[in-house]
């Protein structure tokens, strides 16, 4: 008995190294700040992908429903829309930032306040379909934080 549990913890150890490695990096998430009975919000960050993929979805128990947007020129007339996904090309940071694709909030269910830490889930399909979701905490920032430039 004792040896085989052993064999089958072994087993689990031996497969967690190629669970843990992600497909997809964050960083530099944030989420700027809202003012009181604000209702939409933003959150930005630059994403890495080590495969072919595409950011399909994102959840955070803050807001009714997230949206994946893209904001783009359109004459002389800058729109935002929103997208279904977000092509995340092999081995190339896509940056999700003000005046391009970012993420909005939508029916805020209380005030991000500077400081505090919102949850989000970014779901992610590779190029044979599969889901990995990516568990990310963003720091809220100021209303006047201006992101540095993406790397």
């Amino acid at each position: 008995m004792n040896h085989r549990l052993l064999a089958l913890a072994l087993a689990g150890l031996v497969s967690l190294p190629s669970l843990a490695a992600a497909q997809v990096s964050v960083s530099d998430p944030w989420v700027r700040a809202t003012v009181p009975q604000q209702k939409v919000g933003g959150a930005f960050m630059q994403l890495t992908s080590a495969k072919p993929a595409r950011l399909v979805e994102v959840k955070t128990p803050v807001a009714g429903r997230v949206e994946l947007h893209q904001m783009a020129m359109e004459g002389q007339t800058m729109r935002m829309r929103a997208v279904d996904s977000i092509e995340l090309p092999a081995g190339q940071t896509v940056n999700l930032a003000s005046g391009g694709y970012h993420l909005m909030l939508f029916d805020l269910k209380r005030q991000l306040k500077e400081g505090e830490q919102v949850p989000l889930t970014l779901v992610v399909l590779d190029g044979a379909g599969k889901r990995e979701t990516v568990a990310v905490s963003a720091p809220v920032k100021p209303l006047t934080y201006k992101a540095p430039a993406a790397h």
